[in-house]
């Protein structure tokens, strides 16, 4: 067979081929569409029901991870300007923790800032975060960015801190109370601390509270030797509560922590637990909880870095899906005073008992408005409750 006849007899077989395909494409996406719609309202098992709801609450696009790698893009990565020089950033060797952790939490505010702005986007709002950049006159400095009045958020800040100087005496020995062995007594002690710390308060009652702290210090004692650690944690304060969205929280959490040391999760839930308690009012917690650790150091400098980093990754994937389920919901002017008062008890822990609140407010040269966004933007008090012993109310107290 010469070129020219097989050339021809390869394009009217190609397109019979396109045009038996056409007549049976409707056919077999109206198939495939009939299938999917009647297994995701009627899955073929428990476990099939469990898959959905995970693909259902943490979408695609919320799996992508925050490095500590720096690209030199200040300005894209990140919010603002570092606080340290992009320079010193970029030349850092690998075993500057100190750097590290500073890019990390860079640009973990950006993606997190990003993902708030657009739930805020999804609902026609262009409400968007104030980004304030100071500077301390003892050493360092921080990126405020808060977003106000939005459509789903009514306050979201995300802070970061980079800060450094003599670390006063009454601090230091706090610490020590903790369990950390330190040559120097009585001597304000040269630190470095850095982390990111973010509340946000949603408008609507049905969508939770979200509070997450990680941060990374370091500390120069009398004889020279170089003290450091890491904490954090992530919590959530339902104000009506939604169990499949509770367990999608601490599932998260869990597989974060399982990845690095499977006795991580039961043991910073408990700490957490044990942690955000209102001792005043009669043992009361601030909400369903989730992890929280401090002073952690043991193993490998990398290994406790990684960790924190997982930890820090799961606050989108985590909270996100959450948001979008319930901040189209509609509400009552009673589950908006509940929400209120609870708010209250939230600005009790966080000025009475919270102990990175006490922490800045000690630490010379501290930024007050950083420090205090954590509060919400309006909260009640009310002498006594009268919600009824089944109400949803006394269920989430419960």
């Amino acid at each position: 067979m010469s070129f020219s006849r097989a050339a021809i007899f390869g394009v009217i077989s190609f397109n019979r081929m396109a045009r038996q395909t056409r007549t049976a494409l409707p056919y077999a996406l109206g198939m495939a569409t009939a299938s999917t719609l009647y297994y995701v309202h009627n899955p073929m098992s428990k476990h099939h029901a469990a898959m959905l709801d995970i693909f259902r609450l943490t979408p695609r696009s919320l799996d992508t991870d925050v490095s500590d790698s720096f690209l030199g893009k200040p300005f894209e990565l990140f919010m603002a300007e570092p606080i340290t020089s992009s320079d010193a950033l970029q030349n850092s060797d690998a075993n500057s923790y100190k750097s590290r952790m500073e890019v990390f939490i860079l640009k973990l505010q950006k993606q997190i800032c990003h993902s708030l702005e657009q739930c805020e986007a999804k609902q026609n709002s262009d409400v968007r975060f104030k980004v304030d950049r100071w500077i301390r006159e003892e050493g360092g400095g921080g990126i405020t960015c808060v977003m106000q009045d939005g459509a789903v958020f009514e306050k979201a800040g995300v802070n970061i801190s980079v800060v450094h100087g003599k670390l006063p005496v009454q601090a230091v020995e706090q610490m020590r109370a903790r369990g950390h062995d330190f040559a120097a007594k009585n001597t304000p002690l040269d630190f470095f601390a850095t982390g990111i710390s973010s509340v946000i308060h949603p408008k609507n009652p049905h969508v939770p509270t979200v509070h997450f702290n990680y941060r990374y210090f370091e500390l120069i004692d009398a004889d020279g030797k170089k003290h450091w650690w890491y904490g954090g944690g992530t919590d959530m304060t339902p104000y009506y509560l939604d169990e499949s969205d509770c367990k999608h929280f601490h599932s998260t959490l869990k597989k974060a922590c399982d990845k690095h040391n499977s006795s991580y999760y039961p043991k910073f839930k408990k700490w957490c637990d044990d942690y955000f308690n209102i001792n005043f009012r009669q043992n009361e917690r601030r909400g369903i909880g989730g992890i929280f650790f401090d002073d952690l150091n043991e193993g490998s400098h990398e290994a406790c870095f990684n960790f924190v980093k997982a930890c820090a990754n799961t606050v989108i994937p985590s909270y996100i899906p959450v948001v979008q389920k319930n901040c189209q919901r509609t509400f009552t002017e009673q589950e908006r005073d509940w929400q209120l008062l609870r708010r209250g008890r939230y600005a009790e822990f966080n000025l009475a008992i919270d102990r990175g609140t006490k922490f800045g407010l000690q630490t010379p040269g501290s930024r007050i408005e950083s420090i205090l966004m954590s509060l919400p933007p309006v909260a009640k008090w009310r002498y006594g409750w009268d919600f009824e012993a089944d109400s949803p109310e006394m269920k989430l107290m419960k």
